[in-house]
């Protein structure tokens, strides 16, 4: 408890009796009785020989119970080990290589480190670290090529992450880092620890090739990822036909039945080769393992085909599109549940093209805006 506060009050012994009150703040001062603490107690740490000077090999840990005036910040200082000068350790704890390591020198050091803290008098504890010199490495990073497929609607897409870039390397211990050519980092950007894509705001119309690279810091391995964006038009939301998937998530979707489905689709409902497809969204049906994916389709004149032809297309056809993906219903007026009786059902889709849903995988990823639909009887 570092402070109490009392109310005190005198009272003297007339007829009435009168009181006065007053308030002592008692301050508990801190004396440095605790020692910093290193978390873990020991550590172990490697280095790949060749790395360069400066190279970070370790993060040193440490807390106090004191007060923040007999705590940090902490003096770190390397006691033993370090006779030949081969590392560094800086004020925040960091110690990194201070010579290019050979495996065929050493293949260990240890060194025992002092952290003292900033109380008077100070306290000080110690640790104990563990270094290994492993062999640079001998294998390059492996990346699988990623596609993305953004939807957004005209000239209105927010930015966000879009996929993201899955390396391996067969080195265990090496540290894969991702760069991006710097003339598109206007448009976009990668992490560059996990390897994330982010895309900037205001995306135009068209497709994208970025320049992607990962690196083992020894090898640079180029990845291909390719962007495709399409805008929506509003021309094409009155026009769109649902189709209900039975038991798929969108990830299952987009990574293993979207290219054969949309193949297939174009095949089912396409009256002219130069008639285009486009997938509006994906989204899954709230409290159901269902899925829905909106599509319209433009003709090569420019307009775009009605639902109840497009509708009527998919009937004939939905034997030959269960084989790709089962399909639970085609949503004629997408009014389920909804008994007008003998008026006409009007429905009205909206979409959120601020609220974005990234669907990734390691191969493909697809981006599209949230949509609702609302539904209700007419006279």
């Amino acid at each position: 408890i570092s402070g109490y506060s009392l109310v005190i009050q005198a009272r003297d012994s007339g007829t009435p009796p009168l009181s006065s009150s007053v308030t002592v703040n008692v301050d508990i001062s801190d004396v440095n009785d605790n020692s910093p603490v290193f978390t873990p107690a020991n550590y172990t740490a490697v280095i790949q020989e060749n790395k360069p000077v400066g190279t970070s090999i370790l993060q040193l840990v440490v807390t106090d119970k004191d007060s923040f005036h007999n705590g940090p910040p902490f003096t770190f200082t390397i006691l033993t080990g370090n006779e030949e000068e081969e590392f560094t350790l800086d004020p925040h704890g960091v110690l990194r290589s201070a010579v290019i390591f050979k495996h065929m020198v050493a293949t260990e050091y240890v060194l025992c480190v002092q952290a003292k803290d900033s109380g008077k008098p100070q306290q000080v504890s110690h640790t104990y670290v563990q270094v290994r010199v492993i062999e640079e490495s001998i294998h390059k990073p492996t990346a699988i090529p990623l596609e993305i497929f953004i939807v957004t609607m005209e000239d209105d897409f927010p930015g966000g992450v879009i996929g993201k870039i899955h390396a391996t390397d067969q080195d265990v211990y090496d540290v894969l880092t991702y760069t991006l050519k710097s003339e598109q980092k206007s448009l976009f950007k990668v992490n560059s620890h996990d390897g994330k894509i982010i895309a900037l705001g205001g995306l135009d119309n068209g497709k994208y090739v970025l320049n992607v690279s990962v690196s083992d810091g020894r090898f640079q391995v180029p990845i291909d990822v390719v962007v495709h964006v399409e805008q929506l038009l509003q021309e094409m939301l009155q026009n769109t036909v649902t189709i209900r998937f039975e038991n798929v998530s969108p990830e299952d979707f987009v990574g293993l039945h979207m290219h054969g489905f949309r193949r297939t689709l174009r095949n089912a409902v396409l009256s002219q080769k130069q008639d285009s497809l486009h997938i509006i969204s994906i989204q899954p049906v709230a409290g159901s393992n269902q899925l829905d994916m909106l599509f319209a389709v433009q003709m090569h004149s420019g307009g775009f085909y009605k639902p109840a032809y497009l509708i009527q297309k998919l009937t004939n056809a939905r034997r030959h599109l269960e084989n790709v993906i089962r399909i639970s219903a085609i949503l004629e007026k997408n009014c389920s549940g909804l008994d007008c009786q003998e008026q006409h059902c009007e429905q009205s889709l909206s979409i959120d093209s601020h609220s974005l849903m990234t669907y990734s995988t390691a191969r493909i990823s697809f981006v599209c805006p949230r949509f609702y639909r609302n539904v209700r009887c007419m006279c």
